[in-house]
């Protein structure tokens, strides 16, 4: 009976843990296919709502965005969106080998793998979130069309630094004007934002920025249709 009494508070915290990730598993197995159909909000801008921080944010279809962002966010984010089933297995392998040689890593994160972080999980870089990304972003393909995963995106990444999520906000706060009415250029410079649009400024572009953005446009330019997959159409008006 001793025993038995002393085992009781472990097992409580047991169940209780068992619980809460039965309760995280579900939410993106439920939501998911929610957002078929419902524009999802993110984890930053719910962090930045409960905070009573600024959100800006203006839902766009994608047909409402222009097709030269859509082409230079895939050629700088993820060459091969339209290949891939969520994960690019090439980039984990050389992410991999990299680690164990020593060698500077970059992430290796897809356009969803960087969707299942944005309305899943949580910012700080650890090995926990990266393999938690995984299996999520093979779900999200799963459930998803790639056309749906590339509105989401356009829609919820962080775009400015003051609480702008997604391309309108990004371009209106940018350049004062709409997603749609980018030319490459400006398209270009608003990708070089996405790593860090706290600091990287495509309306104040600093040469280093302006830089990327030129190796962005010439690479959109060249191999931009690689992206139509997110095109109803099926190939993009570059």
């Amino acid at each position: 009976m001793p025993k038995r009494t002393h085992n009781r508070p472990l097992r409580r915290l047991l169940r209780w843990i068992a619980g809460a990730l039965a309760v995280l598993v579900a939410i993106p197995l439920i939501l998911t296919p929610v957002y078929i159909l419902v524009d999802p909000v993110s984890v930053p801008m719910l962090v930045r709502y409960l905070t009573g921080q600024r959100v800006e944010r203006e839902w766009r279809d994608i047909a409402d965005i222009s097709d030269r962002l859509k082409a230079s966010v895939v050629m700088s984010e993820d060459g091969q969106f339209c290949r891939h089933w969520g994960i690019d297995l090439g980039a984990l392998r050389t992410e991999v080998e990299d680690l164990f040689a020593g060698r500077p890593t970059r992430g290796a994160s897809t356009i969803t793998m960087q969707v299942a972080r944005n309305l899943f999980l949580w910012n700080d870089r650890s090995f926990i979130r990266k393999g938690l990304e995984i299996p999520l972003a093979v779900y999200i393909d799963l459930i998803l069309s790639k056309e749906r995963i590339m509105e989401i995106y356009l829609n919820i990444a962080e775009w400015g630094p003051d609480g702008e999520f997604g391309a309108a906000a990004g371009a209106q706060a940018a350049f004062g004007i709409a997603p749609q009415n980018l030319p490459w250029d400006r398209a270009a410079l608003l990708v070089t934002a996405l790593p860090n649009p706290h600091v990287r400024l495509p309306g104040n572009p600093g040469p280093n920025q302006r830089r990327i953005a030129g190796i962005v446009e010439e690479r959109a330019r060249e191999y931009g249709q690689r992206a139509a997959c997110v095109s109803p159409s099926g190939t993009l008006a570059l």
